[in-house]
């Protein structure tokens, strides 16, 4: 399927919702949202980025999701912020923004930015849809510089530990 047939077939998807049909991406369950960004290649997931509808559909999924799949009993004792920075975005400074707020053994994600960060990460939303989804080596990531850090390095590479990341079916 060509980049432009697999955002074509997201865009039906997400039209579907936005008309009240039940079919959504907030239905899909977070293994087959796993398995489908698996299954993508890195062109289509590119595509999603690029696509402003979806990237902001993908990115509030993703964030909306957090919550329910944050480990509170591996982050005891762990209160940090974390602002995110999606590149290609369409806010005023070329980003998009949210925020993750770990703290009291609750995760928060939101476009609210009124914390102030501990760390920022600032990645493509492609590789964020990656990452988010457990279909990427975050390590990989860090090293190899497409995963920038601003502030406190610690929280950002113990983020994903914070999560139960349902896996793909593939591994």
């Amino acid at each position: 399927m060509s980049p432009e047939q697999f955002v074509q077939v997201l865009e039906t998807l997400h039209m579907l919702g936005e008309t009240g049909a039940g079919i959504e991406l907030s239905s899909l369950e977070t293994e087959v949202l796993v398995d489908v960004v698996q299954r993508a290649s890195r062109e289509q997931l590119k595509a999603i980025a690029d696509h402003p509808e979806l990237r902001s559909a993908f990115l509030d999924e993703i964030f909306r999701r957090m919550s329910d799949h944050f480990a509170p009993e591996r982050a005891q004792h762990v209160n940090f912020v974390v602002a995110w920075r999606f590149t290609e975005g369409d806010g005023e400074d070329g980003f998009d923004r949210f925020q993750t707020v770990i703290e009291d053994g609750v995760c928060v994600s939101s476009t609210d930015l009124a914390r102030t960060p501990d760390t920022t990460i600032t990645l493509s939303v492609d590789d964020f849809i990656r990452m988010a989804t457990g279909n990427a080596a975050v390590a990989a990531m860090f090293v190899t510089g497409k995963v920038k850090v601003k502030g406190e390095y610690a929280p950002a590479v113990r983020f994903s530990g914070y999560f139960d990341i349902p896996k793909p079916s593939g591994t």
